[in-house]
């Protein structure tokens, strides 16, 4: 199986891992507790039209803000203490909503807090459908490289590795076969430098607080969403990106 890491677009027309840590990513997870359904807008009059419909909450920021008349912004805090009798949430996100809209493949949402399980379930999925190719897609910034997404899916990417050779060593033992972990699956030096790089849990936080998202974040007065958003797998929730909504996956 190929493992690669790639910004703003999938190269894979199998399994696609949408990463935007700040936060739209840990948002959408954090939102699957208390919402059927996250509806994303690729721009906020898309966003008001779309919610008046379907009757959801709005929510969405800009600039790190929140928008003027949403009901809420893109905080993963804020939407896991807020409560509504409806259960469709509308979001709009300066990047990582964007970037769901040419995405062709399976897509899954992860983030650091559900990294383990959206690593296994992409497994999962790319073993039930006879699929080769796992992409982990950072969302970035503008079309720029963002450390955070960097770090998160160094995370995710731990995770598969550890899957696949767990995998490989049941393989092995049921089979007494000789294959070679290596020759079977394939991940990027792209992805294996993410893997590295996320090897000193404090020294991520450190770097995560100190990059231009996390100096933005706390400017706005959002300094618990980092620290909520840089917890290692809290959730067992992984969203799944069909017919234009996001859902919860169900087995």
């Amino acid at each position: 199986m190929n493992i690669t890491l790639s910004l703003e677009k999938t190269i894979s027309s199998d399994v696609s891992i949408m990463v935007d840590a700040f936060r739209a990513s840990t948002s959408i997870i954090i939102a699957m507790n208390e919402f059927n359904e996250v509806i994303p807008a690729f721009s906020p009059e898309e966003a008001i039209e779309i919610a008046k419909k379907e009757n959801g909450v709005l929510a969405g920021e800009r600039m790190g803000a929140t928008l003027e008349g949403f009901d809420i912004g893109n905080s993963p805090v804020a939407i896991k203490n807020y409560t509504s009798e409806k259960k469709k949430l509308v979001l709009t996100t300066s990047n990582g909503t964007r970037i769901l809209k040419n995405m062709n493949s399976t897509v899954l949402i992860g983030a650091f807090i559900n990294a383990k399980s959206v690593a296994k379930l992409a497994i999962e999925i790319a073993k039930k459908h006879d699929y080769n190719h796992i992409d982990v897609v950072m969302a970035g910034w503008k079309g720029s490289f963002a450390i955070e997404d960097f770090l998160a899916s160094g995370e995710i990417l731990y995770w598969i590795q550890n899957e696949l050779s767990q995998s490989a060593k049941f393989d092995n033992r049921d089979n007494n076969t000789n294959k070679d972990y290596n020759s079977e699956n394939k991940i990027s030096e792209y992805a294996q430098s993410a893997i590295l790089a996320n090897n000193d849990y404090e020294a991520v936080k450190k770097v995560i607080y100190k990059s231009r998202a996390g100096k933005g974040l706390k400017k706005l007065g959002f300094e618990k969403d980092i620290d909520f958003s840089i917890q290692k797998n809290i959730s067992s929730n992984v969203a799944i990106y069909e017919n234009g909504v996001l859902k919860l996956f169900n087995k």
